[in-house]
């Protein structure tokens, strides 16, 4: 067995004893990962880390009633989720206050944020085929990773499960179905295949749907406190199709490789703001997206020293939006949006010493957007990344570096076109245990790292702004994280706290330019953040038979408007980001039962830039509780849950003016065979 191969043995193995909540691993999750060393002791990724992570795997997701990958996020510390409610509902993540576009999502290590909004629905992830969920916040202490991975503030990490297929047999798989309020109907089938000693398959496939239509309070009058009304969200309905498909091969001992193909489709009903007496028929506006990709993952153990990986991927996205009540002159709007991406990636490792590696990553990238826009500028934008990074890690001290080189080139069919853009981009991390015998570190980053305009910035009929400065961002943190255990009744114990200091200049908003209804994107001056994250998970033997698991976060945030001392909006907290928050959640694992417990709560936040109470939104508490039971029947197991969600029946906003639902219940019945 090659020194890679045992290594990542050893860290699997660790790593599925000590990991919070007693969630299962796999290999595939490490096998991007060679870098790793005999002598990082810690199963646990998130205590060793140089910058704070957070990981879930799949049986503490399956623990959260969540539906949705947006669902799991809210749980993490630092992270604002705005989402415009129901199932259906646009749903964009930001973590540490930096904006949605600012943070990657990378599905199966590859970004999938589109070009036109920088930006992803995290909404259309459903998660009966994710095998972990992770937030890097600053970058991953990975440093054989493709160079785009380096290019983000942060970034959101979504693993499918690998196909494991026991001894003896060619084919398993799993089959469920969700129903619940709301006409919430989630059939979903996944199997795995063994072609033979060297070919292994997975194939998932699931559909949602679900009417979406909740009642909601309508407060009006002025200020909202004259009267209200129950109504019902309208225009709610949502149909969603995923379809993915991996081929699997282990060419030999040294090289491995993986072929995935994605496809989406959506198509739901834009309910818009409930604004006064706008209820019955108000809002008839609908939006249909489509997203195929294909992309492919080698990977050439060459020798002990040197590794090598490659990495391509093709991406085609459709996105229609109907407004059937336009007032122009046809009396509706039809907006057709077309994007491709073609990238490229070769990665080495070079391991130096037995404590200290090298690695070097290239990257490519052309997008094209096309739209039925009149005068639209059918934009090319052409990309270069190249990366150097550096590790080194010992009993009690681990180290990375990065540099980042960027270079873009922008081209138009019509009009004139952005800048072209380069830039270099630093990074640093440090953790140290100073104590032998204690599992405690200190640990502190610093990112400096940019933001291009999107298409929809540079380019958007009467909006863009061709001469947009790209964001730049400075990031700061610093920080620790303990773990413990105290013998079979606590066998696990760890906190993590960070302290934070994010500094953004050239931001960009959207501005009225001569009156309110015509806005274009602009630069606009500087914010700055100040924050803590706090995390703490835990598992109780309360018996020989039951297990309690129990995690919680706490997030201050002091998010400040510093564009322009003369603006009334001047050192007021931006809009939508509360200045406290957190989550809990507890587990109750019997051999009979195991019992679910998960809280989301806000804190008071405003709508604009301006800190008014007129612009105040209340802050909020979501509870929910679920129970499941599986049990086997001839080799098959059968899992039965319900879930309860939004207990209190809270009629509560994280937009203005967009209800999230009340108190709603789901059951799921499925069947691992």
């Amino acid at each position: 067995m090659n020194v890679l191969k045992r290594n990542a043995v050893i860290v699997a193995a660790l790593y599925a004893v000590t990991t919070p909540l007693l969630a299962q691993t796999s290999l595939d999750s490490l096998q991007h990962l060679p870098e790793v060393v005999v002598t990082e002791r810690y199963g646990d990724r998130e205590i060793r880390s140089s910058a704070p992570m957070r990981i879930l795997l799949r049986k503490s997701i399956r623990n959260l009633n969540a539906l949705q990958l947006s669902d799991v996020v809210k749980h993490f510390p630092g992270v604002t989720v705005k989402d415009f409610g129901g199932i259906g509902g646009l749903k964009a993540v930001s973590v540490r206050s930096l904006g949605a576009s600012h943070t990657a999502v990378n599905y199966n290590g590859f970004t999938i944020n589109d070009i036109q909004t920088g930006q992803i629905d995290i909404g259309r992830f459903a998660l009966d085929n994710v095998d972990m969920i992770s937030l890097n916040s600053g970058q991953s202490d990975n440093i054989f990773q493709p160079a785009r991975l380096f290019a983000s503030a942060s970034v959101l990490n979504i693993q499918s499960a690998a196909p494991q297929v026991g001894p003896g047999k060619k084919v398993n798989g799993r089959a469920s179905l969700k129903a619940g309020s709301f006409g919430l109907f989630n059939p979903a089938v996944s199997t795995n295949l063994k072609l033979n000693e060297k070919l292994s398959a997975s194939l998932s496939g699931e559909w949602l749907s679900a009417n979406g239509e909740y009642p909601y309070i309508l407060h009006y009058g002025e200020a909202g406190r004259d009267s209200s009304s129950v109504e019902k969200r309208e225009n709610t309905d949502v149909k969603n199709l995923r379809l993915e498909g991996a081929l699997f091969a282990n060419f030999s001992d040294k090289s491995s490789g993986n072929l995935r193909t994605y496809y989406y489709q959506s198509e739901r009903g834009l309910p818009g703001a409930t604004i006064l007496y706008n209820t019955s028929g108000f809002s008839k506006q609908r939006l249909r997206d489509n997203t195929f990709f294909t992309q492919a993952h080698y990977l050439n153990n060459l020798s002990g020293r040197w590794a090598l990986q490659a990495n391509a991927k093709y991406n085609h996205g459709y996105v229609y939006y109907l407004d059937p009540e336009f007032l122009n002159a046809e009396g509706k709007l039809e907006n057709r949006y077309r994007q491709n991406e073609f990238y490229g990636s070769v990665s080495a490792l070079f391991r130096a010493l037995e404590n200290l590696s090298f690695s070097a990553s290239t990257d490519v990238v052309m997008n094209n957007m096309s739209a039925n826009l009149p005068d639209f500028a059918y934009p090319t934008r052409y990309t270069s990344l190249s990366s150097l990074a550096a590790k080194y890690v010992s009993d009690r001290l681990l180290a990375t570096a990065s540099l980042l080189y960027t270079q873009t080139s922008e081209h138009v069919r019509s009009g004139t076109a952005a800048d072209n853009r380069h830039r270099l981009s630093p990074y640093s991390s440090l953790t140290f245990q100073p104590f032998e015998a204690i599992d405690f570190r200190l640990r502190a980053f610093y990112k400096n790292i940019f933001r291009l305009p999107t298409f929809n910035d540079l380019y958007y009929s009467r909006v863009g702004k061709r001469d947009l400065k790209p964001e730049d961002t400075h990031q700061f943190n610093i920080g620790f994280t303990y773990s413990t255990s105290a013998g079979e009744r606590l066998p696990l114990l760890t906190m993590t706290t960070d302290a934070y200091f994010n500094k953004i200049n050239n931001k960009i908003v959207a501005y009225p330019n001569r009156n309110i209804f015509e806005w274009s994107m602009m630069n606009f001056g500087s914010v700055e953040i100040f924050g803590v994250d706090i995390a703490l998970e835990s598992a109780f033997a309360l018996s020989s038979k039951v297990k309690l698991l129990a995690g919680s976060s706490f997030t201050f945030q002091d998010s400040r408007n510093k564009s322009n001392p003369g603006s009334p909006a001047y050192n007021h907290q931006l809009p939508y980001t509360p200045r406290f928050s957190g989550s809990g959640r507890a587990v109750v694992e019997t051999p009979w039962l195991n019992a679910a417990y998960t809280l989301l709560w806000s804190g008071t936040r405003y709508t604009s830039a301006q800190n008014m109470p007129e612009n105040r939104l209340s802050g909020y508490a979501d509870h929910g509780i679920s129970l499941s039971k599986s049990v086997e029947i001839k080799h098959n197991r059968i899992g039965l849950s319900v879930e309860a969600l939004n207990l209190g029946n809270k009629n509560y906003e994280i937009v203005r003016n967009f209800p999230m639902p009340g108190r709603s219940f789901r059951g799921t019945i499925s069947i691992n065979f």
